[in-house]
């Protein structure tokens, strides 16, 4: 039998421009997902830049060429927002320009999924003039990592859209060793395979995009098994300071039954992680995520695994579960991190 869904409207039409005044607490409830159509040869892929500007991540090398390579070499075509170039002195755009950018490309029928630059610090601020109802009327693939955590959160937990953490437009400009994450998005998004995840024995973590020439492998002893089961439940996540940034506001996901995929950048050490993630796991169902799974720190930050196993010894929601319930816990080394060979 058909459905009708209700309306979304836009965010600010349906909780009011001051939408942070509302209660502590009053977050979005899980709503029933929403699959994009898987891509295909031929499909259309716009690129978006809803934090940093593309003029500051191709200024002075030839980045873009490899990226629209490696993406045609999918059998993909890529097409760029209007605003995509705007820079200002914060090296992104106006809100307005950005908004404009993504409402357009959900709204062409011709385009089959959106990619965003790069990440940044501002994505949030998209989420007040989000159009919900046209987000929702064509399905459409969202993938980006790091600050874009604010936007694909927020979007899921609105309209049941399923999003992809997943490579910027920017990934796909790294010439070597990107091999693996490109084959991950194609499996992901292309396919319809089950997907096994297995350690890499090396990770990079370099400034490639300024330096394509001198690359450096670095070694890993794989994943750091802190609390061992086995665990299903809807992945919820992302860049964890910037999930933070939702806490409190109707964009805030549901963590109820969830899967918890957590990583964060170089900026971050295990003192600022460990405060993050007791703020996270203070919020309404915390006590019912069913799993944890940390991605691997860049080398900045210096957390080891004794590091880790504190952390999640520190927070009464992880530290009194069995291992059955708190599933698995690969921590620091899972490739889903801000690492190069990870997004």
């Amino acid at each position: 039998a058909a459905t009708t869904r209700p309306s979304l409207r836009s965010s600010t039409e349906r909780f009011g421009s001051h939408a942070v005044g509302l209660p502590v607490g009053t977050y979005a409830a899980s709503v029933e997902p929403i699959f994009p159509r898987r891509l295909r040869p031929g499909s259309v892929v716009r690129v978006i830049a809803p934090a940093r500007s593309r003029a500051m991540v191709t200024q002075g090398n030839d980045n873009q060429a490899v990226a629209e390579a490696h993406l045609a070499g999918l059998g993909l075509t890529v097409t760029y927002g209007e605003h995509v170039d705007e820079r200002d002195s914060f090296d992104s755009s106006s809100v307005a320009s950005r908004l404009a950018d993504l409402h357009a490309a959900f709204a062409d029928p011709e385009v089959d999924a959106v990619l965003a630059v790069i990440g940044g610090a501002s994505s949030n601020e998209l989420l007040p003039g989000l159009d919900l109802d046209l987000i929702a009327a064509d399905p459409k693939i969202l993938c980006g990592f790091s600050d874009v955590t604010a936007l694909s959160n927020a979007i899921t937990a609105r309209t049941g859209l399923v999003t992809y953490y997943g490579p910027h437009w920017s990934t796909f400009g790294m010439r070597d060793l990107g091999e693996q994450t490109r084959e991950w998005f194609r499996r992901t998004v292309m396919t319809d395979d089950p997907i096994e995840v297995r350690p890499s024995p090396w990770f990079t973590d370099d400034a490639w995009f300024a330096d394509q020439d001198h690359r450096t492998c670095i070694p890993t002893d794989g994943w750091w098994t802190i609390q061992p089961g086995s665990a299903e439940g809807r992945i919820v996540g992302g860049n964890l300071c910037t999930l933070n940034l939702l806490q409190g506001t109707p964009w805030m996901p549901s963590l109820h039954d969830a899967l918890l995929v957590l990583e964060d950048d170089e900026l971050s050490n295990p003192t600022e992680f460990r405060r993050d993630l007791h703020s996270l796991m203070q919020q309404p169902d915390a006590d019912t995520v069913r799993g944890l799974v940390i991605g691997r720190f860049q080398t900045a930050s210096k957390a080891t695994r004794e590091d880790l196993t504190a952390i999640v010894s520190s927070v009464p929601a992880l530290a009194g579960y069995k291992g059955a319930q708190i599933g698995f816990n690969y921590l620091g080394r899972v490739s889903a991190g801000h690492d190069d060979t990870d997004p």
